[in-house]
């Protein structure tokens, strides 16, 4: 004799509806193929029917009002004249997630819903945050004297600062951006490598011009360099000067020694910004070595004009595998 079901352990189901008001944004709103509903579903458990300007979504309450909310945060984007690619649409579930469902009702003072707040603008694009730290980091960087931006690789520590950076160059703000990071490890040992010294760092220096080609054209970014308004160079070319008028930035700060790091951090001079970058937890200093970064957060944490910004593995926004890969890492235990 078959048993009857358990009613009590069946989940319950919600059905949702949405109706767009502006069907010309369904095509990037839905994306290629569906990809960006596909998406959503994947993501949220979730199914989604689109029929004409209506959209139906079924699933447990709380994903279904999840997956809701995605889809009028990403329209609400792009009513606002911002694009909307599979990058954001990851970073509006990942928002999504981390807060409570909104009981039916998507309000626009919703973080999902809300169209972004603060943006950056350079001259090949327009930059807008893709989770909630984010914002909090962008709102730092245009307001703050000096940034430690803290957590793992993907999160745009760097890419955003050097946004800023930009920004603020071709705005005026600045006269010059300064780029720098430890090169090969704390040491700089870089004695051995062939060619010339700009040929021995550049290859950990990479990151930074990648950033600074995606913020600029091809043109201004070597007119820039070899005009020195923008100098990219590794840590140890900074001692002895005083930066003054300039936007500085230092990368992959975990592996500066506390020496290195007080050095680099009284560089700071008037009308200047400085932004630190580093994950704490992926140093590749020798053993028994302590972090300069860990060292300057213990020490400047509470001072005025210094903002600390911590990223997690929750705002990667990198391919969602990054994100998972972190967490397996970073995870209870490890």
């Amino acid at each position: 004799m078959a048993r009857k079901p358990d009613l009590a352990a069946i989940p319950e189901r919600s059905r949702l509806e949405l109706e767009f008001d502006q069907p010309y944004l369904l095509g990037p709103l839905f994306g290629e193929y569906d990809r960006h509903l596909v998406a959503i579903e994947d993501r949220l458990h979730v199914n989604i029917a689109a029929r004409g300007s209506r959209v139906q979504i079924e699933g447990e309450p709380d994903d279904a009002a999840r997956a809701r909310d995605v889809l009028v945060g990403l329209y609400n984007r792009l009513d606002q004249g911002h694009e909307v690619d599979m990058a954001a649409v990851e970073s509006v579930i990942g928002m999504a997630a981390r807060q409570p469902s909104l009981d039916g009702i998507v309000d626009d003072r919703s973080e999902v819903a809300a169209a972004p707040r603060v943006m950056i603008r350079t001259r090949k694009k327009t930059i807008v945050p893709r989770s909630t730290v984010q914002t909090a980091y962008m709102e730092a960087l245009a307001r703050e004297d000096m940034i430690f931006a803290l957590g793992p690789a993907g999160t745009g520590k760097t890419y955003l600062a050097v946004a800023q950076a930009v920004a603020m160059l071709i705005g005026g703000q600045v006269d010059r951006l300064i780029l720098s990071r430890p090169a090969v490890e704390a040491g700089e040992r870089l004695g051995f490598l062939p060619g010339d010294m700009k040929e021995k760092v550049d290859p950990y220096l990479r990151p930074l011009y990648d950033a600074l080609y995606d913020m600029l054209p091809t043109e201004q970014v070597e007119r820039r360099i070899a005009s020195g308004e923008i100098e990219i160079a590794p840590i140890a070319f900074m001692r002895g000067r005083t930066l003054n008028d300039a936007f500085i930035i230092l990368d992959e700060a975990q592996n500066t020694t506390p020496q290195q790091m007080k050095m680099f951090l009284t560089r700071f001079g008037m009308r200047s910004r400085m932004v630190i970058c580093g994950d704490p937890n992926q140093t590749d200093l020798p053993r028994g070595v302590e972090s300069g970064l860990n060292d300057a957060v213990t020490k400047l944490e509470g001072i005025p004009k210094i903002a600390m910004v911590r990223f997690s593995a929750a705002d990667v926004v990198r391919h969602p595998l990054v994100g998972r890969i972190v967490e397996a890492y970073e995870g209870p235990g490890r």
